[in-house]
């Protein structure tokens, strides 16, 4: 078992009424001038933004708003935001919305408060934060779990590089989680939402410690669940208590549980930033159209692990006398789980078009910063590595 350091900070207020608790929460987290940050019109039409509005005026908050956030949020609503709450003296921000918005706002939060950084430079390591402002959230989209971890994923149009960072200073102080505000989410956007989810699980599942029996059962737990429930709400979207186990799956599927005292991967999130940041798809599409082509191509850097998952998580029976065949089997069954739940397997399936030689050199110069670096930690993928992989995926 390897050390590990759990640190899960965030306040959830979960439940049909946990909207009303957004102005006690944000003057208890030191909110004086809020940024209300959110999307498009999905958070006006369906009357969330007016609530939160004015619940944050009826109990004494002041605010400003941001709208504009789009999947693969952008560096220039970032710099756009920062600009604004610089002026206003905001202190403090509320991201309504899923996971593209509360990136969006970690980001914002970090630039406001290194004023004498471009906030660019953290996601490309060239610097680091000294701080950030608190950041909290109104989840809406279940699916990244950005409302209870200390990550961001921001993209930067010039040159459609997506990028990540990770810092504890991120960690939200608090996130409002509300089972209805889900029944209307179409339904590849909850099938692409539960797949983003799950890899996040997977990304720690995946990995050469096979010692820590707890974590590894909390995961296959997370995941044997959202498979469930998944095919719940797609027969019925407003089935309240599958809503409920996806929402709260999303956050414990990312705030770092299922990862205790094993190494993480992640490289399957990395090869798909570079689809994503190229073609604007959906990131949990993107995941499922790559996540069966590198468990191809790893599977015998562990495939007891392969063959767990096959049976655990799966129900694949366990062929003894071929681990090897039962570990395929269920990289097959997670394709026929994909497919059931209108995900693409491939990237023709994700983009509807063959993708071509320039483009998969392009992504793979991009994921290997230049040829320059590595990623994975089930089996450390180089640059001719991730070619190989964008190419099983095409």
């Amino acid at each position: 078992m390897k050390d590990f350091k759990y640190y899960a900070p965030t306040e959830v207020a979960f439940g049909e009424q946990a909207e009303e608790q957004v102005a006690q929460l944000a003057k208890r987290y030191g909110g004086t001038k809020v940024l209300v940050h959110y999307g498009g019109q999905s958070a006006i039409r369906s009357g969330l933004l007016d609530k939160i509005c004015g619940l944050l005026r009826e109990g004494g908050v002041s605010f400003v708003t941001l709208g504009g956030v789009v999947p693969n949020p952008r560096l220039s609503l970032v710099y756009k935001g920062i600009e604004l709450c610089q002026r206003e003296g905001v202190d403090f921000i509320l991201a309504v919305g899923g996971g593209s918005v509360i990136d969006s706002g970690k980001a914002i939060a970090m630039g406001v408060a290194n004023p004498d950084e471009d906030v660019w430079n953290f996601y490309l390591g060239k610097a680091a934060p000294a701080k950030a402002l608190p950041v909290a959230s109104v989840l809406t989209i279940p699916a990244a779990g950005s409302e209870m971890s200390e990550s961001s994923v921001i993209t930067n149009e010039d040159g459609d590089v997506k990028l990540g960072y990770s810092d504890d200073i991120l960690r939200p102080k608090f996130a409002i989680m509300n089972p209805r505000r889900t029944f209307t989410l179409p339904a590849y956007q909850t099938a692409a939402g539960v797949t983003d989810m799950m890899m996040h699980t997977m990304e720690r599942y995946f990995t050469k410690d096979d010692d820590m029996d707890l974590t590894t059962e909390l995961a296959e737990a997370v995941l044997r669940s959202m498979k469930n429930s998944v095919f719940q709400v797609l027969k019925n979207p407003e089935d309240y208590r599958h809503r409920a186990q996806i929402m709260w799956g999303g956050s414990v599927a990312h705030w770092g549980l299922t990862g205790c005292g094993v190494r993480d991967d992640w490289a399957t999130h990395q090869l798909e930033h570079e689809l994503s940041g190229m073609f604007d798809v959906t990131h949990g599409a993107g995941l499922a159209a790559i996540w069966p082509s590198w468990a191809r191509y790893v599977l015998k850097e562990n495939v007891s692990r392969f063959v767990r998952f096959a049976v655990n998580v799966m129900g694949v029976p366990n062929d003894f006398t071929d681990p090897e065949g039962t570990a395929l089997r269920g990289i097959e069954a997670m394709e026929q789980f994909y497919h059931a739940i209108g995900m693409p397997v491939n990237i023709h399936e994700l983009i509807g078009r063959d993708i071509t030689d320039d483009e998969i050199s392009e992504m793979t110069r991009k994921c290997s910063r230049d040829h320059s670096a590595t990623c994975g930690q089930l089996r450390v993928l180089k640059a001719e590595d991730m070619e190989a992989i964008y190419k099983m995926a095409r």
